[in-house]
């Protein structure tokens, strides 16, 4: 919905940044899974990837984080300054060379890059995720961005008001921006919050999941699940979406917990067979009113 101030009307935030594995094409599914009165918990979601949950509900208070610290670093620098980010974005834009991404690409490997200002960064993360193939970000082990140029005639660099209507929202609502493990959810969340988890999924091309340089193993699905156990002891509302694999599946059948099985449309992936339509999962520790039931639900 339109955020209205005064007179003017602004737009709604939506996700500034393209993201393999992204929830737009799931929202209307994870919309008819919402725990009852979700609007008067706290939010939480600890994979924030581009975001489109987050800006799709706009809750009144939040906490949210990711593992990618570039990342964090650009939601938290347009919510400080977007403007400054903007400046920057505008110079990028003057030259969409190949050999100008290849030189904006390589600046973390350089001495110094940590200790670059905020908003460089962020708008340099904006940047390469325009310009970059498929819009995707990889890491090598090293922590290096190794997505190559991709093909676009004129890529949209910058979507100004994209940008200020993400930042009205960040400064306007109680949202905290944290870069942490997703365990940390597990000291901030109990009775009266939402969590939603959007881990990368399993079975995924580590081609297209390594977001951070240490990948998202098997192991990494097990510790999630024994979070989410621990959350629903506490009384936190939970809502999980993953790949359809048995391995999941296995994980998450017990009882009081509820698998709905949904479809999404994926165009990034490294096999063939696991483009367009296919199966993924909601798992959720909650049950829905009766009004809202629905077969499969």
């Amino acid at each position: 919905m339109p955020q209205i101030a005064g007179s003017r009307t602004f737009p709604a935030p939506k996700p500034f940044l393209k993201w393999a594995g992204g929830k737009r094409q799931l929202l209307p599914h994870i919309l008819a899974n919402l725990p009852d009165g979700w609007e008067d918990m706290v939010y939480h979601e600890p994979f924030l990837g581009g975001g489109a949950v987050l800006f799709e509900l706009s809750p009144g208070s939040a906490v949210v984080s990711d593992a990618n610290s570039e990342l964090m670093n650009a939601y938290k620098a347009l919510s400080r300054d977007p403007s400054k980010v903007i400046a920057c974005l505008k110079e990028l834009r003057k030259d969409l060379s190949p050999e100008r991404f290849y030189e904006v690409r390589g600046m973390d490997r350089l001495p110094g890059f940590r200790r670059l200002p905020s908003h460089e960064r962020a708008a340099r993360l904006i940047y390469l995720n325009r310009t970059c193939y498929n819009g995707l970000y990889r890491v090598n082990a090293l922590g290096h961005f190794n997505v190559p140029l991709g093909r676009y005639a004129a890529p949209r660099v910058l979507d100004e008001e994209g940008l200020r209507a993400v930042a009205r929202y960040l400064r306007k609502a109680k949202v905290r921006l944290l870069s942490e493990d997703f365990g940390h959810v597990a000291m901030v969340a109990g009775e009266g919050s939402f969590v939603y988890f959007d881990p990368p999924y399993h079975g995924s091309s580590e081609t297209f999941t390594h977001y951070q340089s240490a990948g998202f193993s098997e192991d990494e699905q097990i510790r999630l699940k024994a979070l989410f156990e621990e959350l629903t002891r506490k009384g936190a509302k939970c809502l999980l979406s993953n790949a359809d694999t048995p391995f999941i599946r296995d994980l998450y059948k017990r009882r009081g917990f509820r698998i709905v099985d949904v479809q999404a449309m994926r165009a990034i992936n490294s096999k063939a067979d696991g483009r367009g339509r296919v199966g993924e999962v909601l798992v959720r520790n909650y049950w829905l009113a009766a009004c809202r039931a629905r077969p499969g639900a």
